[in-house]
C-alpha cells in the first residue's frame, strides 16, 4: 500500500514544536503556582481561624459562660464538627480541618478542647477575598499561558522562516546549477551572516558541482584530443581512398571513410560546444524565407509551412546547422512525410515516425546513445546534441515531444522537435534571453 506523505515546511514544524514545548511548560507551571498559591491561603486560613477561635477560648474562660461566643462565630459542643477534627480534640490537642464542598468552597474548621471536657469550635467558609484572588490568579495563568503560546509561535515563524529561506534559496541555486549554470554558488545565493547547517549543505554541494565540472571539463579535453589525432589519419585515409581503383569495393572503403570523418567532425563540434567559447554571428533575417531557402537546398520533399513572418537576429550558419540536423534524424528515424513550420520566432519539425524514445523525451539528448531505444535502433546521438548546442549559443530553445495524442499506441503520431528563438539577440557576455511562459501549441488536425 502506498503511505500517504504530507508535506509541511521547515517553518512551521518548528513553530509548532516551540508553540508545544511553550504549552507543556507554561501548563505545569500553572499547575504548580495554583496549587502552591492554595496550599498557601488555606494553611493562612487555618492560621487564622485557630488565632480567632483561641481570642474566643480565653474570653470564654475569663467569663464562665457562652453568652458572648456568638460574637466570635464559636461554638459549645457543635455536633456538626467533622470526625477527624473531634478525634484529634478527644487526644486533647488543638486541630483545624478543610472540608471540601461541592460549590468548590472549602469550609475551614478549628477546634480546642476545655478543661471541662467540652469542645469550643469555630466554624467559617473561605474568605471571599481568598476565592477572589484565586480567581484572579487562575485567569493570570490562563492569559499568560496564552500569551507564551502565541509568542513562540512567532517566534518558531521567525526562527523557521528565516531558516526556510536560506533553504529555498540554496534549492533554487541547485536547480539553476542542474540546468547548466554552472557559475552559480549556492554559498553566495544563501547568503546571511549566521553560520549554519545550510552553509555546510551549499558547500557540499557547490564543491560537488566544481569536481563534477572538473570531470567534465576533463572528458572534454580527452574527448576533444582524440577527435584531434584522429583527424589526421582520417583525412589521410580518405585521401588514400581516392587513389583506389575504381569498384564496389573502393566505394565501400571510401564511404566508411568518409563517414569516420563525419564522426571525428561531429566530436570536435560538440567538444567546442561543450567549452562555452562559441559566439553567434548576428545577423538580421526573415526566419519564414530563411528556412524555407535553406530546407528547399537540403531536402526539397520536406513541407515548409509559414504561418506568420518574423524577423529575427541569429546566426544563419548556426540556425542552418540545426535544421540540417533535425532533417537529417527526422529522415534517419523519422517517416515522410516531414513537416516544417514557422509561426513567428518559432520553427517547428516533425515527422511521422514512431517518435521520440522516453529516455530522450525525459533526459534530452545524449551523445553516442545506441541500442534499441534509439528510434531506429541505431546512431550516435551527436545530431540532436549538437543542434542542442548550437541552439544554446544562439540563446534558442530546443524542446522534444510526441505528437501521439493522450491514449494512443506509442509510436503512431510521430516527432516533434521545437525550436523557439529568442527575442533578443544573445549579449556579448554570453548571456541569452530566453522566452518566457510560452505555451507549445498542440497540432491541429
Amino acid at each position: 500500500m502506498k503511505r500517504l506523505a504530507l508535506r509541511t515546511g521547515v517553518r512551521w514544524k518548528i513553530s509548532i514544536a516551540i508553540a508545544a514545548v511553550g504549552a507543556l511548560i507554561a501548563v505545569a507551571l500553572s499547575l504548580v503556582v495554583h496549587n502552591a498559591a492554595r496550599v498557601s491561603m488555606i494553611e493562612n486560613a487555618r492560621e487564622v481561624q485557630l488565632e480567632r477561635l483561641l481570642g474566643a477560648q480565653r474570653f470564654y474562660e475569663a467569663a464562665s459562660t457562652q453568652k458572648n461566643l456568638p460574637k466570635f462565630g464559636a461554638k459549645l459542643n457543635d455536633p456538626a464538627i467533622p470526625p477527624s477534627l473531634r478525634d484529634e480534640v478527644r487526644k486533647n490537642r488543638r486541630a483545624t480541618h478543610v472540608a471540601e464542598t461541592p460549590d468548590g468552597v472549602p469550609d475551614v474548621w478549628a477546634a480546642v478542647p476545655l478543661a471541662n471536657g467540652d469542645v469550643l469550635s469555630l466554624h467559617t467558609r473561605f474568605a471571599d477575598r481568598s476565592a477572589t484572588i484565586m480567581d484572579d490568579l487562575d485567569r493570570a495563568l490562563i492569559i499568560g499561558s496564552v500569551s507564551v503560546v502565541f509568542g513562540g509561535c512567532a517566534l518558531g515563524v521567525l526562527i523557521g522562516g528565516q531558516l526556510s529561506r536560506r533553504l529555498r534559496k540554496a534549492a533554487a541555486a541547485a536547480g539553476l546549477v542542474a540546468q547548466g549554470q554552472t557559475d552559480v554558488r549556492v554559498r553566495e545565493a544563501v547568503g546571511g551572516v549566521v553560520r549554519d547547517e545550510t552553509d555546510e549543505l551549499a558547500r557540499a554541494v557547490d564543491a560537488l558541482t566544481d569536481a563534477l565540472n572538473e570531470r567534465i571539463e576533463a572528458e572534454r579535453r580527452v574527448t576533444a584530443d582524440i577527435a584531434h589525432e584522429l583527424r589526421t589519419p582520417v583525412t589521410g585515409l580518405l585521401t588514400a581512398a581516392e587513389l583506389l581503383p575504381p569498384g564496389r569495393p573502393t566505394e565501400l572503403v571510401r564511404d566508411r571513410a568518409q563517414a569516420m570523418r563525419t564522426l571525428v567532425e561531429d566530436v570536435l563540434e560538440v567538444a567546442r560546444l561543450d567549452s562555452a567559447s562559441e559566439r553567434a554571428e548576428l545577423q538580421e533575417l526573415p526566419l519564414g524565407e530563411f528556412v524555407s531557402r535553406r530546407i528547399g537546398l537540403l531536402d526539397p520533399d520536406v513541407t515548409v509551412r509559414v504561418v506568420h513572418e518574423s524577423w529575427v537576429s541569429t546566426d544563419p550558419r548556426r540556425l542552418e546547422r540545426i535544421l540540417g540536423n533535425l532533417l537529417g534524424n527526422a529522415a534517419k528515424h523519422g517517416s515522410t512525410p516531414v513537416e516544417v513550420t514557422v509561426e513567428g520566432r518559432v520553427v517547428r519539425v516533425r515527422d511521422h515516425g514512431p517518435g521520440f524514445p522516453e529516455e530522450l523525451l525525459r533526459d534530452g539528448p545524449s551523445r553516442f546513445r545506441t541500442g534499441s531505444m534509439d528510434r531506429a535502433g541505431h546512431g550516435h546521438g551527436l545530431g540532436l546534441t549538437i543542434a542542442a548546442g548550437q541552439a544554446r549559443v544562439l540563446g534558442a530553445r530546443l524542446t522534444f515531444r510526441n505528437a501521439a495524442p493522450s491514449g494512443a499506441a506509442e509510436g503512431t503520431g510521430g516527432a516533434i522537435a521545437v525550436l523557439w528563438l529568442p527575442e533578443h539577440a544573445p549579449t556579448n557576455t554570453g548571456s541569452f534571453p530566453m522566452l518566457r511562459g510560452a505555451e507549445e501549441r498542440q497540432p491541429q488536425g
